[in-house]
């Protein structure tokens, strides 16, 4: 074929230059040309790049001509278009755009991208032109019936600006190519709406919805599905279901795509009953729901601590043949296991084993981890192997549940030796595992051990945080090594960590407990910036040590200066004041008006209630009493039942059983416990009377009452319980009516219920009272085959009264 003069002249230029190239390894050609594939040819069919020039230099215009010439193989294009490149030649905005429009010819998309993103990414200084420029010069050289052609540099363009996170810049291309009279492709705009919602900025895909639709296109199924995504993400539920009226309303006929992501918004939103009714809506509308949505209501539920509503979901999805997966059941045994519903967990999990679904590695944690706060230590090593044999995957946090559970149980060999089978599995540990180490040892006071770990991290390369440290610190306070634990916050901040509140808490508490008092006042006073934590912290480090009473006035103190302090320590107080009897000083804490919830002044009024009872001041007690229905809190049977026996036991038994009728008055129906103390004291007083006035017993007043509230108990089918029984075998045997004593324990037996030794102890009195040596004998003699021994205060009085009625044992 004969060609020109001029022609053949820049074929030889080009080809010299071909040829200084060659020198370019094919791997440092990949780099410059990632999108190639490794069966594209990088030069021509003939192995060259078919060009060759004479001329001196090369400029934009040669380069274009070439680049055109290869417009019929675009790899060699790209292939030449780089090689000048790499050897200095620097390309204007026209030697890309003609690149550009072969790659978007041949539909290239890979080569494309990379060639975009290179300019989106370069600075205008490196190139010396900017992208918008670019676009203006390929769409100038497109021909205008070219369609395609624009359609997929538009397509090429925006999408890099979008995988670049050039947001603005894609919809400015975007609504720059509607200007010129290209309406942009549905899918595109798909593309972007999705990207800009998974990247968090959902107002703005919601308005470029908006904006969407007013350039006349119709949006499809997966728009509507991103759009109802993006006001999910917001929290705008209406929104969300307005758009899928929206849809309906438009001729989209919704499917299992949109269903789904509609119940999974809902959920998301804590509005797991809405995306169950979303769900069996879907069902009637004809569209086969799938495992996934059943998957996400279930997980919805068990994420909001329903498990009952999780568990109707799970019925419901084997009723209508979708089989459960390990998806299905992980999120049940999850929420079981932190409800603390450990049984169901288990069972749960034993049926998904024996319907051959294996466990995985978060379902293993949430059991071993629940196993862990249960207390169940040994239960929770052998799961682990029995994870192990089963061929689970089992992660940092399983171990570490394991490496706690054998530091409690004080086996830190094996607990150590679990931090080497994770390095000998290629699991390295973690920051956590070690600290739960560090907490073992120092729990078991074992120190040194404790810094042996401690410098195991950082000789792994692992720097120990905040909480590892203090954990070091409590241990060495708890121990009363005072100086050691300044030496260790010494350490501890030439690492770059500086003791925060928790840090400080951990020293004043440790201190106490290890009796050093006067050092963690010491330490508290020297603190500038107090916190509450710390406050609380000194408050209890005072009551470990059992000084409560500078526990009391710290808090008045505190109080009075108005800080506040944490609630538990204030509970820590009161109650440690109450155990004390020092009930008075409980009273001063209770009336401080601090602001408790009416759970927590309901409970702590009832413990005083209590104390004051037992301690027979019934008139503070009916104060406190009284204060509970003033403050419109309902008082339950317990604590009138309280009120009641605290009348009782001061022999106070008009109000008693004023109390007892108002409580029956306000509907709260008397228990078992309330009838046993009023006819308790019944007897009391009963007795009472009998002691100073024998005459008293044939009063019938006293003994009818008694038999009304006995009738009260079978009209509302209370049974009597063995204290029952007991209470009124008790008075039986105490008023000589032995005969009336002996036919309710026997009544009691044929009832089921086993005499307890206060039962026997007073069968015993009504025996010994009578100098019945034969009746006691065989109440003695039916305690051993009980296998219930008598003490030896019941056996010396028991020969007290037989003593006294001049009965000879034999």
């Amino acid at each position: 074929m004969w060609v020109s003069r001029q022609r053949l002249s820049f074929c030889c230029f080009a080809l010299r230059h071909v040829i200084k190239l060659q020198s370019l390894s094919t791997a440092a050609l990949a780099q410059l040309s990632p999108s190639l594939s490794d069966n594209e040819q990088i030069l021509g069919p003939h192995g060259d790049s078919g060009f060759c020039d004479d001329s001196d230099e090369l400029n934009s215009a040669k380069v274009i001509e070439s680049l055109h010439s290869l417009r019929r193989e675009p790899s060699s294009a790209l292939s030449f278009f780089c090689k000048l490149k790499a050897s200095g030649y620097r390309h204007d905005v026209h030697t890309y755009a003609s690149l550009v429009r072969i790659l978007c010819y041949w539909g290239l998309e890979r080569r494309l991208d990379s060639i975009l993103s290179e300019v989106v990414l370069a600075e205008k200084t490196h190139l010396g032109f900017e992208v918008s420029e670019l676009f203006e010069a390929v769409w100038d050289g497109l021909d205008e019936g070219e369609p395609k052609l624009l359609a997929r540099a538009i397509d090429a363009f925006v999408k890099v600006y979008v995988v670049a996170g050039m947001f603005d810049e894609a919809i400015d291309m975007l609504f720059q190519t509607r200007r010129h009279g290209h309406v942009p492709d549905l899918y595109l705009c798909n593309f972007v709406i999705n990207r800009l919602v998974e990247h968090g900025k959902v107002d703005m895909g919601i308005a470029f919805y908006s904006h969407f639709k007013g350039l006349g296109l119709s949006p499809n199924v997966y728009t509507y599905a991103v759009v109802i995504k993006a006001h999910c993400k917001k929290g705008n539920l209406e929104e969300a279901v307005d758009v899928f009226k929206e849809m309906e309303e438009m001729g989209v006929t919704p499917d299992v795509f949109i269903y789904g992501t509609l119940i999974e918004g809902f959920c998301l939103n804590k509005r797991s009953d809405l995306a169950f009714q979303v769900l069996q809506t879907s069902r009637v509308a004809g569209v086969q729901i799938d495992r996934y949505c059943y998957n996400a209501v279930i997980h919805g539920f068990s994420d909001e601590m329903k498990m009952a509503n999780a568990e109707d979901v799970f019925l419901d999805m084997e009723k209508h043949g979708v089989m459960p997966d390990v998806d299905t059941y992980g999120p049940l045994i999850r929420g079981y296991c932190m409800s603390g519903n450990l049984l169901k967990a288990l069972a749960l999990h034993e049926e998904m084993e024996s319907r051959g679904i294996k466990s995985n590695c978060v379902i293993a944690s949430s059991i071993l981890q629940c196993l862990c706060l249960s207390g169940m230590e040994i239960e929770v090593v052998g799961q682990f192997h029995n994870f192990k044999d089963s061929g689970v995957f089992l992660d940092k946090v399983a171990y570490n549940s394991v490496i706690h559970a054998l530091c409690k149980m004080g086996k830190m060999d094996e607990a150590w030796s679990l931090i080497e089978e994770m390095k000998r599995k290629k699991m390295v540990p973690d920051v956590i595992n070690y600290s739960t180490l560090i907490n073992g040892y120092c729990n078991h006071g074992r120190l040194e051990d404790a810094l042996d770990v401690l410098k195991e991290m950082e000789d792994e390369g692992l720097k120990p945080d905040v909480v590892a440290y203090n954990i070091l610190v409590g241990g060495f306070s708890k121990c009363g090594l005072v100086q050691e634990t300044l030496d260790l916050l010494g350490y501890m901040e030439t690492h770059g960590w500086k003791p925060n509140t928790d840090t400080h808490s951990m020293v004043i508490k440790g201190l106490c407990i290890g009796g050093k008092v006067k050092e963690a006042e010491a330490y508290f006073n020297c603190l500038n910036d107090k916190s509450s934590d710390n406050y609380s912290a000194m408050i209890n480090g005072y009551c470990e040590a059992n000084c409560i009473q500078e526990a009391y006035k710290l808090f008045l103190l505190l109080s009075k200066q108005g800080v506040l302090v944490k609630k538990s320590s204030f509970l820590r107080i009161f109650n440690d004041l109450i155990l004390r009897d020092e009930n008075e000083k409980a009273l001063v804490l209770l009336n401080m008006n601090l602001d408790l919830d009416d759970n927590t002044y309901k409970k702590m009024s009832s413990k005083l209630t209590a104390a004051f009872c037992r301690a027979g001041n019934m008139k503070q007690a009916r104060r406190l009493f009284d204060s509970l229905v003033r403050r419109g809190i309902m008082v339950d049977v317990i604590g009138y039942t309280i009120m009641i026996h605290g009348y009782c036991r001061v022999h106070q038994l008009l109000e008693a059983c004023d109390l007892f009728n108002q409580m029956k008055v306000r509907g709260l129906n008397p228990d078992v416990i309330t009838y046993t103390v009023l006819l308790d004291g019944y007897s009391k007083i009963t007795l009472k009377g009998v002691r100073s006035n024998p005459s008293i017993v044939g009063k019938k007043e006293d003994i009818m009452d008694v038999y009304m509230l006995l009738r009260e108990m079978e009209a509302m089918e209370i049974r009597p319980d063995v204290v029952c029984y007991t209470v009124q075998i008790d008075r039986h045997c105490k008023l000589n009516n032995l005969h009336a004593a002996v036919e309710l324990f026997m009544e009691m037996k044929d009832r089921g219920l086993e005499p307890d030794i206060v039962t026997y102890t007073a069968l015993l009195c009504g025996y010994c009272g009578q100098g019945d040596l034969d009746g006691a004998m065989a109440i003695l003699d039916d305690m051993s085959q009980k296998g219930i021994s008598p003490d030896a205060h019941i056996i010396a009085m028991c020969l007290g009264i037989l003593r006294d009625n001049k009965v000879l044992l034999q």
